[in-house]
C-alpha cells in the first residue's frame, strides 16, 4: 500500500513541555457526547503540532478567554469573538497528556492537550 503524505501532515505531535506555537487552522463542531459546540485550533511549530478543542459552554468559557487574551484579543461582554481572528496568532502553551473515561464506552482514553496559554514576549 502506498500512502500519500500531504504537506502539513508530515509532523508528529508536539512533545510534552512548554512550546511557542502558531495557530494555523480553526475548525468548528459539536461534541460527540452532549452536542456542545466547540472550535478546535491546530497549534504548531517546527517540532510538531497539537489540536485543542475549546468548548463554548459556560464551563469552557474561562479557558476560551485565556486563549484569546494570550493572543492579544480582548473579550468584552455583549461582543462576539471571531475564531477566524486566531489564525496566524502566536502564543506559548504547555503540552501534556489528558486521560479521561469515555462516557459512552467507559474506556479510558488519553489525548495530547494544550493548556496554560500565555502571550509570547
Amino acid at each position: 500500500m502506498k500512502i500519500n503524505v500531504e504537506e502539513g501532515l508530515d509532523k508528529a505531535f508536539l512533545p510534552d513541555g512548554r512550546h511557542e506555537v502558531e495557530i494555523t487552522h480553526v475548525d468548528e463542531g459539536t461534541s460527540e457526547y452532549k452536542g456542545v459546540p466547540f472550535f478546535a485550533c491546530r497549534m504548531e511549530n517546527e517540532e510538531g503540532f497539537v489540536n485543542q478543542r475549546f468548548y463554548t459552554s459556560p464551563a469552557g468559557m474561562p479557558i476560551l478567554l485565556e486563549l484569546f487574551r494570550a493572543v492579544g484579543i480582548d473579550a468584552k461582554a455583549d461582543k462576539d469573538l471571531d475564531t477566524n481572528q486566531l489564525v496566524g496568532k502566536r502564543l506559548a502553551i504547555e503540552v501534556g497528556d489528558y486521560t479521561y473515561n469515555d462516557p459512552e464506552t467507559g474506556n479510558e482514553k488519553t489525548l495530547k492537550q494544550a493548556s496554560h496559554f500565555e502571550a509570547v514576549k
